[in-house]
Parts: C-alpha cells; structure tokens; sequence
C-alpha cells in the first residue's frame, strides 16, 4: 500500500541482519517493531534478567519474570513472526567480544542503560564501517543519532559525561527506541534520509530540537588513528589512551 516501498524494500527488510544490543526499554520496541516489519536475521544481545521493575517500560517480556532478557525477547519476536531467525547473546557487551559480536550486520542499534558499552559500540561500528543507531532517555527526555560516518559519538562526547541511574516515564523509550526502528528500516531499504545531527525529545514540554553535531578534528576515530579496540579505553570516563 506504500508504492515506493513495495516488494523490492520488503525482500531487504528480509534478507537483513541487524544486532540489537539491550532488550529493555529502547530494546523493547526496537524488537517489537522490526521483527513486526519483516527483518529477517535479528540478533538479540542482553546479559541482565527480567525484573518486575523493568515491566513499566520493557515491555515485551510480560510474564517472564526472571528470564534472561535476551532470551525473553527471542521468545518475543519469533511468536511475533515466525519467519524472522532470532539469535539471543547472553553476554555482557566487552572489547574481547565486540567485533566477533558485530560481524556480519547490516545495522547496530544501540540500547544499553550504559555509557561505556556506547563508546566501545560506537568504536567497534566505525572501525569497521557498520551504520549504528544510538538513541537514550532520562525521565521524560530522550535523544537519537545515526553514525554512518563522521561525526560519531565520541565527536558528541569526547569522555563518558558523569551519571547515575535514571528514573525513566515508560512511554520515553518507548518513543525514541520506536524512532531508532524507523532509521535501521530506513538504513536498510534505503528510504528517506536518517537523522542528520543529534535529535533531542522533551516529552514532558513536547520540545523537539534536532542539533549540529560538528566533525571533531581530534576525535580518535574520525581521525583513524584509533583501528582497534582495547580494553585500557573503556575505562571510568572512557578516554581514548591506548592507539
């Protein structure tokens, strides 16, 4: 019903393989919405166990209580669509495993609740050319941005900013994990252009700001200086020390 979509864009959507790390908030819809539109290889990564506390906003792992994340989400999505081939990843995110974990994808799309498994995403993704898409949220606001090339997110944050544990409005992830869907659908078939800059929400204003995010000539990976991944960097701020 969509002409310029057609079966052409539906036969990408099934021959592709797109990684989705984190299967809570911003995972839960990314999951929902992809396995729904037809990708035809996902694979699920989360090492963490289902939590009452997560059900406000994860919400694609009803009555699992205590299950493994990633496996919840493949039970999920294969009863979603049957025809959609689900890998669960029962790992913790590392720079042991990072680039065996990445190999292979079309799309990254990042979803963990934490600083230091961006930055190693985002090095892993550009070292070896894979588009990511980085979404996060704290109460009612959220922010997205698609890496195909320059800038990335260390041209965004040179060094993990400080943080704590957020408290999270439910239907905030669920906005912008629904928005990293549409750019990995995007990236795939082809269609319209993804988000150029970082997009900020403010849900509880209804305030939405898409902002220039300048090259950083010193940024490590822009620069090509930094061409593998090393555990010394992905250490408290995550500074790039070790090339």
């Amino acid at each position: 019903m969509i002409p310029y979509f057609g079966l052409e864009s539906q036969e990408k959507l099934l021959k592709s393989k797109v990684l989705v790390v984190g299967a809570g908030g911003l995972g839960s819809p990314v999951i929902m919405y992809l396995a729904a539109a037809g990708v035809g290889n996902l694979t699920i990564v989360d090492f963490d166990t289902v939590e009452k506390s997560n059900l406000q906003r994860q919400v694609i792992h009803s009555g699992k209580i205590g299950w493994n994340k990633a496996e919840s989400a493949k039970d999920f999505a294969e009863k979603l669509n049957p025809d959609v081939n689900v890998e669960a990843i029962k790992d913790e995110i590392e720079p042991e495993n990072v680039m065996k974990i990445i190999k292979g994808h079309d799309v990254v799309v990042s979803c963990p609740d934490n600083f230091r498994t961006r930055f190693i995403l985002n090095d892993a993704c550009r070292i070896v050319d894979i588009p990511l898409v980085h979404a996060a949220v704290f109460e009612f606001e959220g922010e997205a941005m698609t890496i195909k090339s320059t800038p990335c997110y260390r041209c965004l944050y040179p060094v993990a900013p400080p943080s704590k544990t957020p408290g999270i409005i439910g239907a905030t992830p669920g906005v912008m994990g629904c928005i990293q869907a549409v750019e990995a659908l995007k990236i795939i078939t082809g269609i319209g252009e993804t988000l150029s800059g970082l997009l900020r929400i403010d849900l509880q204003t209804m305030e939405i700001f898409n902002i220039e995010v300048r090259p950083n000539k010193e940024c490590p990976i822009c620069s090509g200086k930094l061409k593998k991944i090393h555990p010394e960097n992905y250490l408290n701020l995550c500074k790039v020390v070790k090339f």
